[in-house]
C-alpha cells in the first residue's frame, strides 16, 4: 500500500484531537463526535464545517484501518527524519546528498528504486527510475469519502427489521455528464503530452524524475467540452436518499454499513461507504435486555402474589399465560423462552417477565376490615432480623 501525498503534510491524529497511541475505540469515538459536530447537514452553508468534516472524514479513513494507519505512522515517522513527497533530508538523501554517484538501483527491482517506488505509488510526484524507465505518476482513481448519517426508528422496527430512507447531503456523481466531467454528447480525450500516463519524465543528470503531467494534472485525459453543471470535475453536491435495510434486531447506538452509497470518488475512482447510526424510540410495555430479550413489568396485586395465579402477558405476536408462583415477591422475574426477538440470524431471545405487588392507594371500609383482618392473622415478623 502506497503512502498518499497527503500524509506527508497531515497531521491526522491532530485532525482528530487525539494522541498517537490511541486505540481503536478513542479514534472512533473522536471521529464520531467532529462528524456530529460539523456535519454539512447540521451546518448548512457553513464552508468551514463541511472542511472539518472533510479532513475528519480523511483522518478516520486512514487512522480506522488497521493497514492504512501502520502505513501512515511509517510515512510520519520519515517526515520527522527529514523525508518528504519531493526527496530525503536536505541533500536529497538523509540530508548528505549523492555520494560519489554511487546509488545503486537492481534490475530486478530490489534496492533504493524499489524502495521509492512504493514509497511513491510507482512514481508519481517526485518519483524515480533509470533513464528512460520513468514509472507512470498518474493520480489515478481516487476513492470518494465515507460519510455518516443517523436514523430513528420506532422499537417495533428496530426489533422486526425495517427497509427505509435517509437523506444524505454529498459529493454525487454530475447527474449531467454521468461523472465524466465531458458536456453530453462528447468525451474526455487522451491527454497529448503525458500519453494517457498522467506524468512526465524530467531528466536530471544520471536519473530520470516523473511528476504529475501539467496538462492534465495527473488524470491521464483532458476535457476540451467541459460540463457546465459541475465544471468538468464530474461530480456534484445534492441531496439524495439512500435506501437502507435494517436488519432485525438492530439496537441503539449501533452503525450499519451501506456499502458504495457514500460520496463519489474522483477520476473514476470508487465511491466511500454510508454509516448510518441508529437510534431507537423507546416502547411504552416492552424494554431490552441484551442484544435478543425482551423485558416487561407486569403489576400484580397482594392476592395474586400471596396466593398465586396465572396472568396474561403480552408478546411482540400472540399474548402468553405466565404462572405466579404462591409468595411472590415484588420484582421477581421469570422468564418465557422463545418469545423475545429474533435477530436476523440466530435463536430467538427470551421474554422476561418482572412483577411489581401494587399496593392500593385507596380503600373501602369493607376492605379495610379483611386487610386488618389478615394482618392479624400473620403471625410472621418480617422485621425480626433487625434485632430492634
Amino acid at each position: 500500500m502506497a503512502p498518499q501525498r497527503e500524509w506527508f503534510e497531515k497531521d491526522y491524529y491532530a485532525v482528530l484531537g487525539v494522541a498517537s497511541d490511541a486505540n481503536d475505540k478513542d479514534i472512533q469515538r473522536a471521529y464520531r463526535k467532529l462528524a456530529k459536530q460539523y456535519h454539512p447537514d447540521a451546518n448548512p452553508g457553513d464552508a468551514a464545517a463541511e472542511e472539518r468534516f472533510k479532513e475528519a472524514s480523511a483522518a478516520h479513513e486512514v487512522l480506522g484501518d488497521a493497514e492504512k494507519r501502520k502505513e501512515y505512522d511509517h510515512t510520519r515517522e520519515m517526515v520527522a527524519n527529514g523525508a518528504g513527497p519531493g526527496g530525503f533530508g536536505g541533500g536529497g538523501f538523509g540530508g548528505g546528498g549523492f555520494q560519489n554517484g554511487n546509488f545503486q538501483f537492481d534490475d530486478d527491482g530490489g534496492g533504493l528504486g524499489d524502495l521509492f517506488g512504493n514509497l511513491f505509488g510507482n512514481g508519481g510526484a517526485g518519483g524515480f527510475g533509470r533513464r528512460g524507465r520513468g514509472r507512470s505518476g498518474t493520480a489515478g482513481p481516487v476513492r470518494g469519502q465515507d460519510l455518516e448519517t443517523e436514523l430513528r426508528l420506532d422499537f417495533l422496527d428496530a426489533v422486526h427489521g425495517v427497509t427505509t430512507t435517509v437523506n444524505v447531503t454529498s459529493d454525487a456523481s454530475c447527474s449531467v455528464c454521468g461523472g465524466s466531467g465531458a458536456e453530453p454528447g462528447t468525451f474526455p480525450e487522451t491527454c497529448p503530452t503525458c500519453q494517457g500516463t498522467g506524468a512526465v519524465a524530467v531528466d536530471q543528470g544520471p536519473f530520470s524524475f516523473s511528476q504529475v503531467c501539467p496538462t492534465c494534472g495527473g488524470r491521464g485525459q483532458v476535457i476540451s467540452h467541459k460540463c457546465k453543471k459541475c465544471r468538468s470535475t464530474g461530480v456534484e453536491r445534492r441531496k439524495r436518499e439512500v435506501k437502507v435495510r435494517i436488519p432485525a434486531g438492530v439496537k441503539g447506538g449501533q452503525r450499519i454499513r451501506v456499502k458504495g452509497r457514500g460520496a463519489a470518488g474522483r477520476n473514476g475512482g470508487p465511491p466511500g461507504d454510508l454509516y448510518v447510526v441508529v437510534h431507537v424510540h423507546t416502547h411504552p410495555l416492552f424494554g431490552r435486555s441484551g442484544k435478543t430479550n425482551l423485558t416487561i413489568t407486569v403489576p400484580i396485586t397482594f392476592p395474586e402474589a400471596a396466593l398465586g395465579t396465572q396472568v396474561k402477558v403480552p408478546t411482540l405476536d400472540a399474548p402468553v399465560t405466565v404462572k405466579v408462583p404462591a409468595g411472590t415477591q415484588h420484582g421477581k422475574t421469570v422468564k418465557v423462552r422463545g418469545r423475545g426477538i429474533t435477530p436476523a440470524k440466530g435463536d430467538p431471545g427470551d421474554l422476561l417477565v418482572t412483577f411489581e405487588v401494587v399496593v392500593p392507594t385507596k380503600i373501602d371500609d369493607e376492605a379495610r376490615a379483611a386487610i386488618e383482618a389478615l394482618a392479624d392473622g400473620l403471625a410472621e415478623d418480617p422485621r425480626q432480623h433487625l434485632g430492634v
